[in-house]
């Protein structure tokens, strides 16, 4: 029932500064303004490649608020869509699943996704802008066992577990699988990452909560030299990018991963 990784929701202090260096890095458009009641924020919307990120911005005490003082500037909520709204709340609401309307936004409990903040909206079709093509993963660091994360998903969604991709590295210190919507056609997934250790990089990141945390979101890109000359300039700016591209392998912060057509990558 899932069809794409459709959004980001990212929390900034100042979302006309934040577009600007998006723009610059991203060559993203601002799509329009709103407020969202569920996030307490006013939102700069902004179209890059055939995604949204939404840039959210606080208006009073709230989620959004509670995000930048707890974590600073960062990826706040996973957003997912489907062709049908309507009959995803149906499946949640006959397994007892609670979840919040904001608008034509669906947003499930933490209780429900093991702390993952989720948001699905309907699918539609968006003109592709800029040099990125679309967001296609998003990465679910957890300590709880990825196996019985990866049922309960199967469960919520409406996924097929046969189709799902088991994942490891001993290197990054992880195990988990890749619970891709709708393979071969297209690859987006939630990549369920278990930590397996301390002490290598998955480990390292500290988890905001005691069951999981959303690590980074990764799109794709037609022209990967030229993303990363754009990455380039907007490093040796002012300012600061409520993001890091590629985080370091001790940083705590939340990024996105850049991949070509060809599966390289950048940041």
């Amino acid at each position: 029932m899932l069809d794409r990784c459709d959004r980001v929701q990212i929390a900034v202090h100042d979302a006309a500064k934040a577009a600007a260096r998006y723009r610059q890095l991203l060559g993203c458009e601002v799509a329009r303004h709103d407020r969202s009641r569920h996030l307490s924020a006013k939102r700069t919307i902004l179209a890059v490649g055939e995604s949204e990120f939404e840039l959210c911005e606080p208006d009073g005490a709230g989620a959004t608020q509670d995000f930048l003082a707890r974590r600073g500037e960062g990826l706040m909520t996973a957003g997912y869509c489907t062709a049908d709204p309507d009959a995803m709340v149906h499946r949640w609401e006959g397994l007892g699943v609670p979840y919040e309307r904001d608008g034509e936004q669906l947003y499930l409990g933490l209780e429900a996704t093991f702390g993952l903040p989720m948001v699905i909206s309907a699918s539609t079709y968006r003109r592709r802008v800029g040099p990125v093509s679309f967001l296609y993963e998003t990465t679910n660091v957890l300590v709880s066992d990825w196996r019985r994360v990866a049922s309960v998903y199967a469960g919520l969604f409406g996924l097929d577990p046969s189709r799902f991709s088991e994942i490891g590295s001993e290197r990054f210190g992880y195990i988990g699988t890749l619970t891709l919507f709708d393979p071969p056609n297209r690859l987006d997934r939630i990549e369920l990452s278990q930590v397996t250790d301390e002490v290598h990089a998955t480990g390292m990141c500290p988890l905001p909560s005691a069951s999981a945390s959303l690590r980074h979101s990764s799109f794709r890109v037609s022209n990967c030299r030229c993303m990363t000359r754009a990455v380039s300039q907007a490093r040796s700016g002012c300012g600061i990018i409520p993001m890091t591209l590629r985080p370091s392998l001790t940083s705590s912060k939340d990024g996105l991963l850049i991949q070509s057509r060809s599966g390289s990558t950048t940041g």
